[in-house]
């Protein structure tokens, strides 16, 4: 029988970035959420996977669950109606198509800069969650670590994961193109968590070199400036260091902190002229755009700009696509023949109950030596019988047959009856 597997997924495809950051869940939301889906449904091998370009659930379950993950999401996220958000969550209930996404998600086939690299530790973290909350079964354990084996493959068979088209590089490429025209550009990059850090790191490879980096915690800034060859400043120093940057660029999710119109406007003509926007929720205003001078960019904005890796990751999809699908297809005979292990285990149960049944008529006259010797053959007699029809459902599993043989030794044997205790 097939895993019920099935996804709830939103994502920047058909959603716009206000109702992403609506949905979207931080760690301590993901956590809460597994517990509230552990609690109020009857879903196993939930697999919980937020970012600035996707909210998305993955479980097995008989039933539709769609409707009360959407609910369960908007209690999480501390609002009562789902009817605006709702319309822009696609349900996948075809297990196939499902594994197929996430594996797609997961290499980083749906990702908004193709072959984005983060997106591989963002679901190792989700994993790690998921098996936290004793919510990662054999279904889901062997699925994650089959797409992590996978990805080794891609990384090591293809140039899908090669340069630096990633999100975090093509803000460095965006950075480039509006200071072109400056001297020695300044560049303010707030918080320093994995974006964050991703972007500096890219700023290496750049000719953009004057970067100074703030964040709420001080020490975490100036361990990465030092990495970085960049400066570190002290939080409370930021609206200072503001006023004499060129670019701003935000990685501070906005319910800590917000750059709003009305501050940056008090600035005058002491102000940056560019800002872009990494955060989710959002942390600058995108009213700045209605003062002189002044451009926002948040992560709609930000496209494939890492032209050459670019074109080499798009070259090499059709290579990616052909090594997940021979990922898939091992995995879905992994499925099968986990599937047909209890009818084997019962199939065996009741040959051994009509062992036991038969050698209990015989062994009454016998002597122990006699007994141990007749235990023996007949239990080899069992296993060789039983390895034959294991042998074959496994070779059917290989050609996806498997189905057809099951009903067959389930109907011979009465395999659907409850089975006999031995």
């Amino acid at each position: 029988m097939q895993i019920p597997f099935k996804a709830l997924t939103l994502s920047y495809r058909h959603a716009p970035i206000a109702v992403r950051e609506a949905v979207a869940l931080n760690e301590i939301g993901c956590r809460n959420l597994l517990d509230k889906i552990k609690e109020f449904t009857q879903s196993q091998d939930v697999l919980v996977l937020s970012t600035c370009n996707r909210t998305e659930v993955y479980y097995a379950a008989e039933q539709d669950y769609s409707k009360e993950i959407i609910k369960l999401i908007a209690l999480e996220k501390g609002f009562i109606a789902t009817s605006e958000i709702a319309p822009y969550f696609k349900h996948l209930t075809r297990p196939q198509e499902t594994v197929q996404h996430l594996f797609n998600v997961a290499i980083g086939l749906e990702s908004q800069v193709v072959g984005d690299m983060q997106i591989m530790n963002q679901v190792k973290n989700a994993y790690q969650w998921a098996a936290d909350a004793n919510m990662a079964g054999p279904f889901l354990h062997r699925l994650l670590h089959t797409i992590f084996f996978t990805n080794k493959r891609v990384v090591n068979e293809t140039a899908f994961k090669d340069g630096a088209a990633s999100v975090s590089y093509a803000t460095v490429e965006l950075v480039e193109e509006l200071t072109k025209g400056l001297e020695n550009p300044k560049v303010l990059m707030l918080g320093v968590g994995e974006i964050g850090a991703n972007v500096c790191d890219n700023f290496q490879k750049s000719e953009v070199r004057n970067i100074t980096i703030a964040n709420r915690t001080h020490h975490k800034a100036a361990e990465l400036a030092q990495k970085c060859n960049a400066q570190a400043i002290y939080w409370e120093n930021v609206w200072e260091a503001m006023a004499t940057a060129d670019v701003v660029i935000s990685s501070v999710p906005g319910d800590c902190f917000f750059i709003s119109k009305e501050v940056i406007a008090q600035m005058r003509e002491n102000r940056p002229s560019f800002f872009v926007d990494l955060s989710m929720p959002r942390s600058i205003d995108s009213a700045l755009t209605e003062l002189t001078g002044t451009e926002v960019y948040n992560v709609d904005n930000i496209r494939n700009r890492a032209t050459e890796a670019l074109e080499n990751r798009l070259a090499a999809i059709p290579a990616v696509q052909e090594i997940i699908s021979e990922a898939i297809t091992e995995f879905q005979t992994w499925t099968r023949e986990m599937s047909m292990s209890p009818a084997l285990q019962q199939f065996k149960n009741r040959l051994e109950e009509i062992r036991q049944r038969e050698v209990a008529r015989y062994v009454k006259q016998l002597g122990e030596q006699e007994k141990e010797l007749v235990e023996t053959i007949t239990k080899n007699i069992l296993n060789k019988i039983v390895k034959m029809p294991a042998l074959e459902l496994k070779a059917a599993c290989q050609r996806g047959e498997s189905e057809a043989l099951l009903q067959g030794l389930s109907a011979l044997f009465h395999l659907e009856d409850k089975p006999v205790a031995v």
